[in-house]
């Protein structure tokens, strides 16, 4: 079993990230620990795909500081994406080669020893692409490359998995299967960073959840901590989600107004 030495594995702390003279991330800060799935949830815009970008090393910091296992992603990017596992929102995969090609080579790149080929085989057949294996990856379907992309995400066992929008494309099998997967990772000592947009993934997958809006973080904490910040028992995170963004009167007026334009006469 894989456990981890460090208690807090991604901690943010006062981010700010600016596009010209966009502001994409306030002053955000908040901590992943082992053992947490957690949710990073906000409106599109929010700047929920910054900060996984910042995380993983893939874009720096205007002020601020991450640290991924206490190491910095812009001092030492290559250290840090050693340790996770990243399913970006939009997938990009090498298209001329074959999933099995693509997993070669990333088993090469990362080093990994021989045993790998077993973990690739379960995982092939746990996301039923073996029929896809040696085709070109240009010619798969959506779906199939969300699959070959989580794969290549898991094949080096990374105790942190950065996950934005991971299961759109997949159908409802390789969907349970997923989240099985993010179990079993939770319970070896890993931990889990998922941006979704996904209300009743999140509700029902995440052992916390923090909630951005325009870059800041506006409420965080497990769905009933949440429930009882907005003074509602039994709320949804929905509900709750649109509560601290300030989005349920918007809606509101908006489905009125729809019930106005296409109600019956």
């Amino acid at each position: 079993m894989r456990t981890s030495l460090f208690d807090v594995m991604v901690q943010v702390k006062d981010l700010v990230k600016f596009f010209g003279n966009i502001m994409a991330v306030n002053g955000l800060s908040f901590e992943v620990r082992s053992g947490e799935i957690y949710g990073l949830l906000g409106p599109n815009g929010a700047g929920k795909t910054t900060t996984v970008k910042i995380i993983c090393g893939l874009l720096k910091p205007t002020s601020g500081e991450v640290k991924v296992f206490d190491i910095s992603p812009v001092e030492n990017p290559i250290e840090v994406k050693k340790r996770i596992g990243y399913v970006p929102e939009d997938v990009v995969l090498y298209e001329s080669l074959t999933p099995r090609e693509l997993f070669e080579f990333i088993s090469s790149v990362r080093n990994l020893s021989m045993d790998v080929s077993f973990k690739i085989g379960s995982l092939v057949d746990a996301f039923d692409i073996r029929q896809y294996y040696d085709s070109p990856i240009a010619t798969l379907s959506t779906g199939t490359k969300q699959k070959v992309a989580i794969i290549a995400a898991l094949l080096h066992d990374p105790p942190l998995l950065v996950l934005d929008e991971p299961l759109r494309g997949l159908d409802v099998r390789s969907s349970k299967i997923f989240k099985e997967l993010l179990s079993i990772h939770i319970e070896n000592g890993g931990a889990v960073l998922l941006s979704t947009h996904i209300m009743e993934l999140a509700e029902h997958l995440c052992t916390k959840v923090g909630i951005i809006d325009k870059g800041r973080l506006v409420a965080e904490g497990t769905v009933d901590e949440l429930r009882q910040l907005i003074h509602k028992a039994g709320a949804s995170l929905e509900e709750i989600f649109l509560k601290t963004t300030e989005q349920e009167e918007e809606v509101a007026e908006v489905v009125n107004m729809l019930r106005e334009a296409f109600g019956r006469k």
